[in-house]
């Protein structure tokens, strides 16, 4: 981190390649088109280096701050009146999908495939502050202080807003569920 505040182009590039993908997966889910999510995550990481010098940095994991750009970016992009949050439930799964080895079945596929389906087309029908939670806990891996800082709340609400949004994401799933 030090060495990337002190112009080093080559820590930078390390920060990047460890946050690409968290910042990417963040930005496309709440886009829904990877064109757009490309573009954006890319302005979010230009706008890291521009600020990077003025950053306090304390030991923390640098992803929350990151994911705290691209919330800010996704929020202008829609704010502009332009474009409707849609999330392409098939283009998520998409960029999800790995290769399968040998002991991998089509059954199997099509079972993660209807399962994925059907948690994400719930978690989209959260509201919006039960979604960020469930996507940065879940999705992304995020603790509840590294979720608490990208949202801008403290970790008691992030414990709560977890809480409610995990009932209300059971209320949503078929009887009978299971992950």
């Amino acid at each position: 981190m030090e060495h990337a505040q002190n112009g080093d182009a080559e820590a930078f590039g390390a920060l990047y390649d460890r946050y690409l993908d968290t910042v990417f997966r963040y930005v496309y889910f709440r886009v829904g088109n990877r064109t757009l999510a490309e573009d954006l995550t890319q302005e979010v990481f230009l706008r890291a280096l521009k600020r990077i010098g003025s950053l306090t940095y304390q030991g923390r994991d640098l992803g929350a701050w990151l994911v705290t750009i691209a919330r800010n970016l996704v929020a202008d992009h829609f704010k502009s009146g332009r474009h409707r949050l849609e999330v392409a439930t098939a283009d998520v799964l998409d960029t999800d999908r790995e290769e399968r080895g040998p002991e991998g079945s089509p059954e199997t596929a099509v079972v993660e495939k209807i399962t994925n389906t059907t948690l994400l087309e719930a978690v989209t029908r959260l509201n919006p502050e039960q979604r960020e939670c469930i996507m940065l806990r879940f999705l992304h891996g995020f603790s509840v202080a590294e979720t608490a800082r990208a949202m801008g709340k403290n970790e008691g609400a992030i414990k709560a807003l977890q809480y409610r949004a995990v009932r209300a994401l059971a209320r949503l799933l078929p009887e009978g569920f299971t992950l």
